[in-house]
């Protein structure tokens, strides 16, 4: 697709006021980077859109693995870019800052490629389930899928909640289901199958083998493959306990094993939702359950207000 002349894009435009409403300064850098790179390539494709796009008879029969890396930053138009980078500029500012720019960078690498992957997969099933040759030849462009899985990410980190899809209060474990089907049924020319590989990657990597396989491939540098679990502190200060030891070292404790590897906030916020589970069961445990994460509640049941007293005191003590 060459870059139309003498046409005004509106929805670049739009998308671009968007950013500026929310400031380079606050969008961090993976995710300012994919904007500009999608950006870049809408306004200089590196081929027409027919040569990029991804599908079984482009990428499987004929072996165009590059398609692979070029399908999702090119987009139909200027608001099929706008409508897929609004959403990207939300999800990656909350999932960045929570998986820290280069694991988070690694993860859209390889869930770029890895959905066109699945995308092909799924195609080739329905050419076989369907008994249709045409399936073959439907060829897919954008970075929506690679959105919805992080849709799934995002609901993963952040349980409990509800979003708005359609007017609809949907619980956010369930949205991205409902959104790929209101999205079909609204646009019938989207691509339900490169949503639906997008759900499927992010599945594979909340619930499935894909992380623990990405952080094998990536090495043995521990803030690198577990984005979870915080830095020593004192990891820094080697040297010097080993040049003075006239100073007794001692190893720093380590409060992971003891929080899940949830931040103070995160802690709070599950505390929160145990406390609406507990709710939902008459306040009271059974058989000495242990909850997640270390909160504990008696057996016995309490008043509500005690059970907050110690609740408090509880985290008075971390």
């Amino acid at each position: 697709m060459q870059r139309r002349q003498g046409r005004v894009n509106a929805g670049l435009l739009l998308l671009l006021y968007q950013i500026s409403q929310v400031g380079l300064q606050n969008i961090p850098s993976v995710t300012l980077a994919v904007l500009v790179l999608n950006i870049f390539f809408f306004l200089n494709p590196v081929r027409p859109l027919h040569e990029v796009c991804i599908s079984v008879n482009e990428g499987l029969y004929r072996q165009n693995w590059q398609r692979l890396l070029l399908s999702p930053v090119h987009h139909a138009d200027d608001w099929h870019l706008y409508y897929n980078m609004i959403s990207m500029l939300w999800k990656g500012i909350m999932l960045e800052r929570k998986l820290k720019s280069v694991w988070f960078a690694y993860i859209i690498a390889v869930f770029s490629v890895l959905i066109g992957v699945v995308y092909m997969v799924l195609e080739f099933m329905l050419v076989k389930i369907l008994n249709d040759p045409s399936y073959e030849m439907n060829c897919a462009v954008g970075f929506s899928g690679v959105l919805f899985a992080l849709k799934v990410l995002n609901n993963h980190y952040n349980p409990g909640r509800v979003s708005s899809v359609l007017g609809l209060q949907i619980s956010s474990k369930y949205a991205c289901w409902v959104e790929l089907v209101a999205i079909h049924l609204i646009s019938p020319g989207t691509s339900f199958a490169g949503h639906l590989a997008g759900i499927l990657v992010g599945l594979m990597y909340t619930m499935g083998p894909l992380k623990k396989i990405m952080k094998a491939c990536a090495g043995a540098v521990t803030s690198f493959t577990d984005p979870d679990r915080p830095r020593d502190y004192y990891s820094g200060y080697s040297d010097y306990y080993y040049r003075y030891p006239e100073y007794q070292y001692t190893t720093p404790r380590n409060y992971y094993d003891y929080t899940g590897g949830l931040t103070e906030e995160e802690q709070l916020e599950r505390a929160v939702l145990n406390s609406l589970n507990e709710r939902d069961f008459g306040g009271a445990t059974y058989n000495n359950e242990r909850r997640p994460y270390g909160f504990w509640f008696p057996p016995e049941q309490n008043s509500e207000e005690e059970v907050r007293r110690q609740r408090l005191r509880r985290f008075d003590r971390r």
